[in-house]
């Protein structure tokens, strides 16, 4: 049954632009009331004015407990959590011999840790009022690892597996968990990284509206495009031999290694500070 999200107070981190910002649009114009988090004050408040309606937006570093644990908060200030979208998230690109351990760090910190801690922010409330639904943006590589993103798709495997736990946790208390991954998307975390052959670069208004739909009627697994879940799941099933093979043919292998230094250096500056 489709639920409605007339009023749901829903959070979003990391929604100053992306992913984020193109959910936030859609839950406003279902009529939630959405609180943005970002890390930059400025790109925050660009983006409530942006969404319009009963939009708010608060700075955030998901990676500090005390800064989530505040946003979280101020986010109560419009109401009891309904929905917590924890989209914010890194993607710093090289071979692990050349990742630096502050980036190491960083990259679990934002994409692991804050996923963890803002369940435990969001979950108490929600258990004791019987609903709520937490909605973590993993990605395709959080089932499908790939060179030169060894740290990045372990944290992903990790939100991965970290939410099916909680899903079984949650789920007596009616609190929903979902994830969605999506395959290569045109937003700055992608910069100068290609789609493998036959794919496109989805739009961040595919995801967010992915999003929406989940958080409407609660599923725990959402691909984008849905169609590369069947790819995924047809794959696995197949030797590893005959899955590498696959996978060089379409250059999955080469997604994150072949990639636009150039065009990357922007977003990788900003990722590592």
């Amino acid at each position: 049954m489709s639920r409605t999200l007339s009023n749901q107070v829903v959070v979003i981190t990391g929604a100053g632009r992306g992913i984020g910002l193109a959910t936030a649009r859609r839950f406003a114009a279902q009529g939630a009331v959405v609180v943005i988090g970002d890390l930059d004050d400025d790109v925050a408040a660009k983006a409530a004015l942006q969404v319009g309606g009963r939009c708010v937006a608060h700075v955030v570093d998901v990676a500090d407990r005390a800064s989530y644990a505040q946003f979280v908060e101020r986010a109560r200030e419009q109401g009891p959590i309904d929905v917590l979208v924890n989209n914010a998230g890194i993607m710093p690109l090289s071979p692990l011999v050349d990742e630096t351990d502050a980036a190491t760090d960083r990259i679990i910190d934002v994409n692991l840790r804050a996923v963890i801690t803002g369940t435990k922010l969001v979950a108490p409330d929600m258990t004791e009022r019987g609903s709520g639904h937490i909605i973590n943006v993993a990605s395709a590589v959080g089932r499908i690892a790939v060179a030169n993103g060894a740290t990045y798709s372990a944290s992903k495997y990790a939100v991965m597996g970290f939410s099916e736990a909680m899903q079984s946790e949650l789920a007596p208390f009616g609190v929903n968990v979902s994830c969605i991954l999506p395959t290569v998307v045109d937003t700055e975390l992608a910069a100068g990284v290609s789609a493998a052959k036959g794919m496109r670069a989805v739009r961040p208004d595919e995801v967010a509206a992915a999003i929406v739909k989940v958080a409407r009627a609660p599923r725990f697994e959402t691909w984008v495009p849905a169609w590369s879940k069947g790819l995924f799941y047809s794959m696995n099933v197949l030797p590893r031999r005959v899955r590498n093979g696959a996978g060089h043919a379409i250059g999955a292998d080469e997604a994150l290694r072949a990639v636009d230094v150039e065009a990357r250096a922007e977003y990788e500056r900003r990722a590592s500070s």
